[in-house]
């Protein structure tokens, strides 16, 4: 049979780039990784890495193998993490990522909290514009926001929000009718972008009339994959964006910002936690989305 800390090593070996470098990650010596690759190839009966005097390469088979490691020894350590937490509480580390702005917003300070009722738990968390790949990054959970399009994650939903139109004054003062009055003048609007998104300027919207499919007539003006970013574009008068009421709300009651055709409802968005999709859901993942999700307000629900 083979063990995991062959397979650990295996692993390790890629991670690193080079056996010396493996060794040194993992305290061991260049001779003992070595063995325990040509141990682990000579189970297998195929070769996992192609050697050079300067580089090691995965194999196709290799390749496939390493993905296949990393997703059996989360589900092994997640085992392991649930049958030791169920009798000595949360321990080891919880590895989080999450977007930049509800990251600050919400999810740090319910780290906070979660770390003061679990102090013997770590917690590494990260902050991203981008998704990051929950399995290469070694995340135990990330906070995503909008629509999911991944299937190979499982996912919870931890809240709901709205996203609202916003221009500033400054902006809307430079129109010819010197605003926006109806859907066709949004629709012909400068519009600022999330690159992120699949149809940016495109969504079905639910007006006093029934729900009808927009879209805007221009190209994006500016396109940007921070939302922090676009609400300064919008704040600096560069036209219209599309962002969630919750970073926007404070803005639009100083009158920095205007909430524009308050009639007009777009699509409602969601905040998931996505964790990997593996037979055994660590605890401490669980028990921080049920933390999460109560700590925003939201009823508990099994994960």
């Amino acid at each position: 049979m083979i063990s995991l800390d062959r397979l650990g090593i295996f692993i390790a070996i890629v991670d690193a780039g080079s056996l010396t470098a493996a060794a040194a990650v993992l305290g061991q010596s260049k001779a003992v990784v070595s063995f325990n690759l040509k141990q682990l190839e000579a189970e297998l009966g195929v070769s996992l890495l192609t050697r050079s005097t300067r580089s090691l390469a995965l194999t196709d088979v290799g390749r496939r193998f390493y993905e296949d490691c990393q997703r059996v020894l989360g589900e092994a350590h997640g085992a392991i993490e649930t049958a030791r937490q169920g009798h000595q509480g949360l321990r080891g580390t919880l590895r989080i990522t999450t977007t930049v702005e509800y990251g600050q917003r919400t999810v740090v300070p319910a780290l906070i909290a979660f770390a003061g009722v679990h102090p013997q738990l770590q917690i590494q968390h990260s902050s991203s514009s981008s998704h990051e790949d929950l399995i290469s990054g070694r995340y135990d959970l990330a906070i995503r926001m909008g629509q999911l399009n991944d299937s190979s994650y499982r996912a919870a939903l931890v809240e709901n929000y709205a996203i609202w139109p916003v221009a500033s004054p400054a902006y809307l003062a430079s129109l010819p009718a010197k605003g926006i009055a109806t859907l066709q003048d949004l629709q012909r609007a400068r519009w600022l972008a999330h690159g992120r998104l699949a149809t940016p300027l495109r969504w079905q919207v639910r007006t006093p009339e029934g729900e009808v499919a927009f879209a805007a007539e221009q190209d994006t003006m500016i396109e940007s994959d921070s939302a922090s970013a676009l609400l300064a574009f919008a704040l600096g008068g560069c036209g219209v964006a599309l962002l969630p009421r919750w970073q926007v709300a404070a803005d639009v009651r100083a009158g920095r910002l205007r909430h524009l055709l308050p009639e007009v409802i777009f699509p409602q968005q969601g905040v998931y936690a996505v964790y990997p999709d593996s037979r055994h859901i660590a605890e401490k993942v669980r028990a921080f989305i049920d933390f999460l999700r109560e700590f925003v307000g939201a009823p508990l629900s099994s994960t």
